[in-house]
């Protein structure tokens, strides 16, 4: 009885090795997007790659079930294509290719891997801890690296003269996400320990949000704290007391946010004005999807139009050969009609967040869509003042929307094969 016992438990080698590549694909993803902020980019494609490399051997050996289904995955096909169809008219087509892989494809296949490797309640929350995890403790070391180590004064934007990948402008992106979705568990959990624990991340990410001193980090915070506080009134309000406390007690933030002439005599009212004249030159495919194009002088004279511009729009020094708005980066480089097809990516995940709130029968569904959400709107407000498109930026944009992805699969997982 016993050695038939153990013949039926007994796993042969092969399957064992399926099983456990099984158990690894969501661990290397996961580490992947633990590992976006940091500044150890070599070991955050090293897990990339493991990445795709177990799902590749997974599938080719079909020893997993992945799917593309997606209401995003239309969208995401019309969109990549019109980029590779913009090849012919690039300006510089070698760097257009490579964004094109590099800038476009990889982000693709971490949303489908995070939608397959994530796709259950317990994975949603699993990765959800993964990017508090990540962002608490990228501001934790960015504070201390900042200014106790390399000795800035707090009036001192964080990490602006000091930081390559993670620059001032392009924390918030990392650090409010991690806020939305700590405030999401922090409604939900009663006992005081991971209370307090929730806690003290969000004082370390409001802290290393609001020393960036960025306006649109700020806003989009604002932005997601409203929205959240829908799922929780009581909760909220103290939340906003502590994020307005910590706001106003940060050095140099009110001279940046509550100065009419910051916003009046903004340089990107110059930048976004030269930007739409490349556009207007280029309205239909753009300049091609290279991210280098823009500011390569050799293809492209920005200082001929900046100098057709009327006087008060033109740059006056050197020219700021970057967009610094993700709209209208996007339509530069994929023109009007790629413009609108990214536009059709945002507006169907909208659409998705809408629609599982409206018809979501449990208190789970409706939570997560409110926090989801909210981590939309605080990225797509930031993302107006700053090119998003490429980058950890790039990576919080696609794995937000895979937990959109992943809470849709979830919430119509019993519908029939049309309705999902």
């Amino acid at each position: 009885m016993d050695k038939y016992l153990d013949l039926k438990n007994h796993i042969p080698p092969r399957e064992e090795i399926f099983k456990r590549l099984n158990l690894f694909l969501p661990v290397f993803i996961g580490l992947y997007i633990f590992m976006t902020p940091m500044p150890f980019p070599s070991l955050t494609e090293i897990f990339y790659y493991l990445s795709l490399g177990t799902l590749i051997f997974l599938l080719a050996m079909k020893q997993m079930s992945f799917t593309l289904r997606s209401p995003l995955t239309l969208p995401f096909v019309l969109f990549f294509f019109w980029a590779v169809f913009g090849l012919l008219f690039a300006l510089d087509v070698q760097n257009s290719l490579h964004d094109l892989r590099g800038h476009l494809l990889e982000y693709l296949v971490v949303f489908y891997l995070l939608s397959n490797a994530f796709n259950t309640p317990k994975g949603l929350n699993r990765l959800a801890w993964t990017v508090i995890a990540s962002a608490t403790i990228f501001s934790a070391g960015a504070l201390i690296q900042y200014y106790f180590i390399d000795g800035y004064p707090l009036s001192s934007r964080l990490g602006y003269y000091t930081f390559q990948e993670m620059h001032t402008d392009y924390i918030g992106f990392n650090t409010i996400f991690g806020i939305c979705l700590a405030l999401y568990f922090f409604f939900k959990k009663n006992d005081v320990p991971h209370r307090i624990l929730i806690l003290i991340c969000l004082v370390v990410m409001m802290i290393a949000t609001f020393l960036t001193q960025s306006r649109g980090s700020l806003f989009g915070l604002l932005a997601g704290l409203f929205i959240m506080g829908f799922s929780n009134k009581k909760t909220a309000l103290i939340t906003a007391v502590i994020a307005l406390s910590l706001l106003f007690l940060t050095p140099g933030i009110k001279e940046r946010t509550l100065n009419p002439q910051a916003y009046t005599k903004d340089l990107r009212i110059k930048i976004n004005r030269l930007t739409l004249e490349v556009i207007k030159n280029y309205p239909l495919t753009g300049i091609g999807f290279g991210m280098q194009t823009y500011g390569n002088s050799k293809i492209l004279d920005l200082q001929t139009l900046n100098r057709q511009l009327p006087p008060r729009y033109q740059q006056k020094r050197n020219i700021v050969a970057s967009p610094h708005n993700t709209i209208l980066d996007v339509a530069v480089r994929t023109g009007l009609v790629g413009l609108f097809l990214f536009l059709s990516i945002l507006m169907v995940s909208l659409g998705m967040i809408w629609k599982m709130f409206k018809t979501a029968q449990n208190d789970f569904l409706k939570s997560w869509s409110l926090c989801l959400a909210a981590c939309f709107v605080s990225y797509m407000i930031p993302a107006l003042f700053a090119d998003t498109t490429f980058g950890p930026k790039a990576v919080v944009f696609y794995t937000i929307l895979a937990m959109i992805n992943i809470l849709w699969q979830i919430a119509y997982s019993e519908l029939p094969l049309e309705a999902t």
